[in-house]
């Protein structure tokens, strides 16, 4: 069993200005490598229940800047874990930012299928209320019935998931 305590909250409206923190700061050492700060994510949905963690892709029009991109945000504390396993999708971590609200934070050529599939998803539930109240109430269950077990917890979502994915057109 995999343990890590899963913790799904009502939407908090801070969230949206937690967002607008750690994109001043990402803005403030990337702006001349990169197209855009995208807040992804459950947390970028009002109404949303979710982790209280924010899903950040930073968006770069394609590779060829992200050595230095990689550079300036280790200036910034972050380091680089990789694709982990899902192409096109740089996945970065950190340690000690108390004065940020915890966030995941990915680097994403413009082009990325995985970019798409964030904004495409958080766009849909942006203007479908009831998929919004239906992926809250199973986000709770699942996070009710698997407090200690984030596969379990994501496995019981994925069928809901699946299921607006295709009523997105993401499939």
């Amino acid at each position: 069993m995999q343990t890590a305590h899963v913790a799904v909250v009502p939407y908090n409206p801070e969230w949206k200005s937690d967002f607008e923190k750690i994109k001043a700061e990402l803005e403030a050492a990337l702006s001349d490598l990169i197209i855009g700060i995208e807040h992804v994510g459950s947390t970028s949905v009002q109404g949303l229940s979710a982790k209280p963690c924010i899903d950040i892709d930073v968006i770069m029009k394609d590779y060829s800047v992200f050595d230095d991109v990689v550079q300036k945000l280790a200036k910034l504390g972050y380091v680089h874990e990789g694709n982990l396993g899902i192409e096109d999708r740089e996945a970065f971590k950190y340690e000690d930012k108390p004065h940020l609200r915890t966030h995941h934070l990915y680097v994403c050529p413009q082009n990325s299928g995985e970019l798409y599939r964030h904004i495409t998803f958080r766009d849909f539930l942006r203007g479908n209320p009831r998929a919004v109240k239906k992926y809250s109430a199973v986000k709770e269950r699942a996070a009710d019935l698997y407090p200690d077990d984030i596969s379990k917890y994501m496995e019981y979502k994925s069928a809901c998931i699946e299921e607006l994915y295709h009523l997105c057109g993401l499939h």
